[in-house]
């Protein structure tokens, strides 16, 4: 697969991939992925982990494992349909682990795997910027809202 830091040259845009779907091949024959075309599959997963819900399990999982109700809790706010949703999203892309105990009742746990644990890693560097900044972001909030209210 071609790498965003590949630096093969090709010969131009890629060509329209074989199989009809949202990625193209290289001049290599190497599927491109580009989530800024509408139909490329990584945008789909790009909504998966960055959406409102997504970020948020995510993060937490990051802290480690979760029982649904408990990450329910922590991520406070989401209701149990859409964390049901966002969870299973996260778990068809490969970010989280859903391990489910023959138990009565079943006992399931949620986890990352390594490539969710990354991702979080990426999303949390995110998270702590956007906290730092918050300073910044409510006076730009306010400024903006002053002066619509003017206008």
């Amino acid at each position: 697969m071609l790498s965003a830091m590949d630096s093969r040259p090709t010969n131009g845009s890629p060509t329209p991939s074989r199989d009809g779907g949202g990625a193209a091949d290289d001049a290599y024959g190497d599927v491109v992925y580009d989530v800024f075309a509408v139909r490329c599959t990584s945008r789909e997963a790009l909504g998966h982990i960055t959406g409102r819900w997504g970020i948020l399990a995510l993060g937490a999982l990051s802290e480690g494992t979760y029982r649904f109700n408990a990450l329910r809790r922590r991520v406070d706010g989401v209701s149990e349909k859409m964390l049901a949703q966002t969870l299973q999203a996260l778990e068809r892309d490969g970010f989280v682990l859903r391990k489910a105990e023959p138990t009565i009742p079943p006992r399931v746990e949620y986890s990352l795997t390594p490539l969710g644990r990354e991702a979080a890693e990426r999303l949390w560097d995110v998270i702590k910027w956007l906290e730092a900044r918050m300073p910044e972001v409510t006076a730009a909030q306010a400024r903006y809202d002053e002066e619509r209210s003017a206008g």
